[in-house]
This record gives C-alpha cells, structure tokens and sequence, in this order.
C-alpha cells in the first residue's frame, strides 16, 4: 500500500463528503477509492468512517487521523518544492486567479512582463467571476475586488477602483445631462447585476449612502454587454471604472453624477502564509505590486 497515495484519497473523500464524489473529483474507480481506505482502517486496526447510504462521518479516530494527514502530506509537498529548488531560484509554476476583465486589462500585461523577466517561471492565469478557495484549488494567488471576509490569507492592497455612472454623449444630448440623483427618475438605466442590481442603485450623498429607484431598460449578466448597451445609447450604466476606462477615453461614454458616486471598490492580491513563501511567488509578488498599483491608479484618474 502506498501510504501517502491513500492518505491523499482519504482527504479527497472526507473533502468530497462521499466515496462516490470523490471518486469523481479524483477520476478514479469507486471501487479503488473504497479499498484504499479500507486498506488504511486495516494497517491502523481502526475504523476512520462510518458509511451509511445519506452519508459519510468520521469517528473520534478518524478526526485525529485526518487532521495528521493534512499536515503530513503539506509537509511532503513542502519537503518536494525545496528539494525542487523553489527556494532557492525562482523557478516552477503559479496559479493566478482574477476577474475576467480586469484580469485581461490589468494583470494580463503585467505578467507578461513578468514572465519575460522570469524564464524559469510559469503562469497559469484562471480568469472568471467566481470565488475560489485558494487551498482547495491550489491556487497561489488570487486578485480580488470588493471588501474582504475575515479569513487566514494574508492581503496585500492594490488601491481601488470607482463605481461610476456613464452614457453615450449621443443619449445625454436626447434625454438631458442628470445634475441630481433625482433626475435619474427621468432616465433610462442598464443595470449590471453584479454592482448595480435591480431596480433600485446606491449612491453616496455628502458621506451618507443613499437608495435611489432607476428604470432598467435592459438588465445585463456582465459589464461589456452593459457598456456596450450604454454605447448603443441604451441608457446610463453603473459599471467599474477599469472597465469602462476604453470607452471614456475613445468618447464613446461620458461620465455623469460623479459627486453621488457610491464607495470604491479595494483591490487585493490574496495568498497564503504557510512557511517560507517560494521564491517564484515571492518574485511575483514583488514585480507585480508596485505595477498593478500604478494601473489602479490610472484606471481610477478617469477622462
């Protein structure tokens, strides 16, 4: 029995919360996911699971094995990126999550130059909206935008970026420049459902945060059709300012209601502590920070 391969398929199990879910996670028979944890309770003369048809528990021992093999196996991997040579040249691969669009625009760019100032560094970018957890999809560093949950990662801050409001300089001549927030009664909206949902949108008025209905013409899943609708003269849209950053300076969009425009965004490189950081990240880290900030900082000082 290889004893590190079944402790690995005893996390994976515990994690999936069934043999079969793990079996799929791990692209391995059902039937050898069950024996390699039988083979496990047999060489420790315990039982680690108790198994029933809704589910899958540990007992008092399992608990206490699981929690060793966790550290046991970070250990290992640990043991084989110094021996790797991670720790001495930065060298080997990073996974790098962000969101899709400021992924392409922002850190895209910078990891190119990255990467040619590392040739013994790979980059695997992951761009999508979704959350991810750093640990469980081993992941190295993760950009992220929006206020940040207590967690064990350790943050490092890019700056910010604005929720603005913007149309076409085409639909203001039509329908009127708004001066006040309860001008926008009188317009038409596209709304983006990630920042400003639905038929009501937040605002800041002298410090204070304020609700304010709109009248979403068209309702959007992501922030180039909501751009690409205020381009067509489809109303005014609430989107980030990195995103719209193209449009504004080709005068395709105009800013509107700048004073009333709701809190920034931060922005956040995620990574975790464990030990010594690998060089390669430790590279990356250094690199890309004082770069990213400068393009936050652009992104932000919008025409």
């Amino acid at each position: 029995m290889n004893r590190l391969e079944s402790m690995s398929v005893l996390l994976a199990v515990v994690d999936a919360g069934s043999l079969s879910a793990a079996s799929r996670e791990l692209g391995m028979p059902l039937a050898t996911v069950s024996r390699r944890v039988s083979d496990l309770e047999a060489a420790l003369k315990t039982r680690l699971l108790i198994r029933s048809t809704r589910r899958l528990t540990l007992t008092e021992s399992g608990r206490g094995y699981v929690e060793a093999c966790r550290r046991i196996l970070q250990d290992v991997s640990e043991a084989e990126r110094a021996a790797a040579g991670e720790y001495s040249a930065p060298r080997g691969e990073l996974v790098v999550t962000a969101p899709v669009v400021f992924g392409r625009v922002q850190v895209l760019p910078v990891l190119s130059e990255f990467l040619h100032a590392y040739p013994e560094v790979n980059v695997r970018l992951a761009l999508g909206d979704r959350i991810v957890n750093l640990l469980e999809d081993h992941v190295d560093l993760a950009l992220r935008i929006g206020e940040l949950p207590d967690s064990g990662l350790v943050a490092s801050n890019l700056g910010s970026v604005r929720r603005v409001l913007c149309a076409s300089p085409k639909y203001l001549s039509r329908k009127g420049t708004p001066d006040r927030l309860a001008d926008l009664a009188g317009h038409d909206c596209v709304s983006f459902e990630l920042f400003a949902p639905g038929d009501f949108w937040r605002f800041q008025d002298h410090g204070t945060e304020v609700v304010i209905p709109v009248h979403p013409r068209l309702t959007v899943s992501t922030a180039e059709a909501a751009i690409d609708a205020a381009v067509a003269g489809l109303g005014i849209t609430c989107v980030l300012s990195y995103q719209v950053e193209a449009a504004l300076r080709a005068g395709q969009l105009a800013l509107t209601l700048e004073t009333f425009e709701p809190r920034p965004l931060p922005v956040n490189f995620l990574y975790a502590s464990q030990g010594r950081l690998p060089l390669k990240l430790r590279a990356l880290l250094d690199f890309a920070i004082p770069r990213l900030r400068a393009r936050v900082q652009q992104a932000a000082a919008l025409p």
